[in-house]
């Protein structure tokens, strides 16, 4: 029963918490950051570090860990589903519950930027650094940077990613940096999705960092999805966010996946939370897109 995994990870945490490490030794890597179809799903499940609890309606529908656990096995147990990208915590769990052996692990590194604070635009590096992302076996890690120009707290988060790009380089790993052009509008940080702004994030992402070798981007759906592939030579996934209509949504992706260098997709809420709550079924259909 599930219940009892979720029992048997709470006495782990409690009386052996050296089994964490046994199993990420132990863990069976993927051989390729993509998948047989030359593209990449990833679920994302680092929302809560940074607060961000809600989805579909519910301030809190992510707030039960062990119901997010068991979304996270489902989706994971699909073959077309190739990766995961997530904070330590969440990690450590789905790794004592054996589920990413050959799957693709992004350690999440900066949750510092609370989603609704006054510090929000900036965000700091609180979660996994490069060193423990590559002691645990992982294949890279992911940075949110957004960037106001009306806030001078943008600075430390650009160079803060691109000495992340650098640290994460210097292993081998792949640095997912997924930016935005933000500004507040009636107190609250709200991304720019238009065409030009997607497009100006990616000109300035590109370039973080002494080398981009292994930079990947992480990039929302525009309305011109060819404009924004065309910005950067550099691999891009796209986000899922918040999604109302996923039928369109799924449309719209598989359109920007004819792009050359848009690898694949990197979605969570939408797909852990479908609003028919068959998240096999929803996961099945984007898989089918790849």
């Amino acid at each position: 029963m599930w219940s009892d995994r979720l029992a048997e990870l709470a006495r782990i945490r409690l009386t052996d918490p050296a089994a964490i490490r046994k199993a990420a030794d132990a863990r069976k890597r993927a051989t390729s950051p993509v998948g047989p179809s030359g593209k990449c799903f990833i679920i994302a499940a680092d929302h809560p570090a940074r607060g961000a609890l809600a989805t579909g309606g519910d301030p809190m529908a992510m707030a039960d860990r062990g119901d997010l656990l068991g979304r996270l096995v489902v989706a994971l147990r699909n073959p077309g589903c190739n990766g995961v990208l997530g904070t330590a915590d969440i990690l450590e769990d789905l790794l004592l519950l054996g589920a990413l052996d050959g799957k693709v692990v992004f350690g999440s590194m900066n949750r510092g930027g609370l989603a609704g604070a006054s510090f929000e635009i900036d965000d700091r590096f609180t979660g996994m650094r490069a060193e423990s992302i590559a002691r645990m076996g992982f294949d890279g890690g992911k940075t949110l940077t957004r960037i106001d120009l009306g806030d001078d707290r943008t600075a430390p988060t650009l160079e803060a990613t691109a000495h992340a790009v650098d640290a994460l380089a210097e292993r081998g790993l792949i640095a997912m940096v997924e930016p935005f052009m933000s500004k507040r509008v009636d107190g609250k940080v709200v991304n720019d999705l238009t065409t030009e702004g997607v497009v100006k994030s990616v000109a300035i992402a590109s370039g973080l960092g002494s080398t981009s070798a292994y930079t990947w981007l992480k990039v929302p759906t525009a309305p011109d999805m060819a404009r924004v592939a065309a910005a950067s030579t550099l691999p891009m996934v796209i986000l899922g966010g918040e999604v109302a209509d996923l039928a369109a949504q799924r449309e719209s992706w598989g359109a920007s996946l004819s792009l050359p260098n848009v690898v694949g997709l990197t979605v969570g809420r939408s797909l852990l939370y479908p609003a028919d709550g068959d998240v096999a079924g929803a996961v099945d259909a984007v898989v089918s897109l790849l």
